[in-house]
């Protein structure tokens, strides 16, 4: 945990890669240590993948387990009964949805280390937030989505709420224009997820017979398209086309998944994903899990030192992607830089995205 201190006080990117592995991997070794005393479950996974004494020499010899791993298994790694709520992402028809156990404490440092990262990007000043999803996404705080906790994570921006949907995810026009009408003459926040933002906003707005002017706006969204591939748009079409009918021009992705709320993976002005001083990023070639070359397609696993209360810490995704680099981003932030390519082909397909009925 005193490494966790020294994140919280220094920017989320201004270590080099050689100091961050350092610093990071007693860290992650000792996460892993209470994971395997704390959980049953992981212990035994552990053991059976010939993991006994738990030192390490280098981050990527962590173990990892399969983020699908949390579909099927209620895995805690906590003492007392502290449970303060259950995530849940969605999954696709006939499938279990993942379920992580948030106690207070892993749930504070998600909240707090997502405030870090992102402020990286957006500045420490609240702004008016539009949410482009409906009210009831934030219902039920005990058991609640992963769509819920990420606007309640980028809600520390914002200044005040306004959604821009309706309960049946129609544009809620009034809403928008009296938003726009008292916070659009200067910056504004403005937060969804992908999907969302291109089926329920972006085209909505198209098929309105007048202009909204979004251009003081900052989108910030993620989730991804997953199951609705058909339907997706490469990133640098999804920034014009959305510039071009409402004005936005500032807009950030960012990658990240249930089972890891908080350690996001944010986008910079230049397309790259950039791993903070609370996460890391490796990429694996699906034959036999040997890290790949910069450049090289595999498969994503991404490791964070935030979940204390589930041995989420660790994960192989069912993402593929590429590392782009290490201290050598244009935007000049430091540490591993990546892209995420895709799916993998054999990869059960779901999104919090995805379907707004989660």
């Amino acid at each position: 945990m005193e490494f966790l201190a020294h994140c919280f006080e220094s920017p989320p990117f201004a270590w080099e890669q050689p100091q961050k592995d350092a610093l990071f991997l007693p860290a992650i070794t000792e996460l892993t240590q209470w994971h395997d005393r704390s959980c049953p479950q992981y212990h035994s996974i552990l053991r059976t993948l010939g993991c006994h004494d738990l030192q390490f020499s280098n981050v990527s010899e962590i173990p990892f387990l399969p983020s699908s791993i949390f579909r099927t298994l209620r895995l805690t790694s906590q003492t007392t009964n502290d449970y303060q709520r259950t995530l849940t992402s969605s999954g696709t028809t006939g499938t279990s949805a993942v379920r992580v156990e948030l106690d207070r404490e892993t749930s504070a440092l998600q909240q707090r280390a997502l405030a870090h990262i992102a402020g990286d990007f957006l500045g420490q000043k609240r702004l008016p937030m539009l949410i482009l999803d409906s009210p009831s996404v934030l219902r039920d705080s005990n058991r609640y989505s992963a769509k819920g906790a990420g606007i309640l994570g980028f809600s520390i921006f914002g200044r005040g709420r306004t959604f821009a949907l309706k309960e049946d995810m129609t544009l809620d026009v009034n809403a928008l224009e009296s938003f726009l009408e008292n916070a659009g003459n200067s910056p504004f926040l403005i937060f969804g997820f992908t999907f969302i933002v291109w089926q329920y906003f972006y085209q909505a707005l198209c098929r309105l017979p007048k202009h909204l002017d979004f251009s003081n706006g900052i989108l910030v969204h993620g989730g991804g398209w997953k199951k609705l591939q058909d339907q997706a748009v490469p990133p640098e079409e999804f920034r014009a086309r959305i510039q071009a009918i409402c004005g936005l021009k500032r807009i950030h992705n960012y990658y990240g998944m249930a089972e890891q709320t908080g350690s996001i993976f944010m986008q910079c002005e230049h397309g790259r994903y950039h791993a903070s001083s609370f996460s890391e990023v490796f990429v694996r070639r699906a034959e036999d899990f040997s890290l790949c070359s910069p450049g090289e397609p595999g498969i994503l696993q991404v490791l964070s030192l935030l979940p204390r209360s589930y041995p989420g810490h660790s994960l192989l995704t069912e993402d593929e992607g590429i590392l782009l680099g290490e201290d050598d981003c244009p935007c000049g932030r430091h540490g591993r830089s990546f892209a995420v390519t895709g799916r993998l082909a054999q990869a059960e397909v779901r999104g919090c995205s995805d379907a707004y009925s989660v």
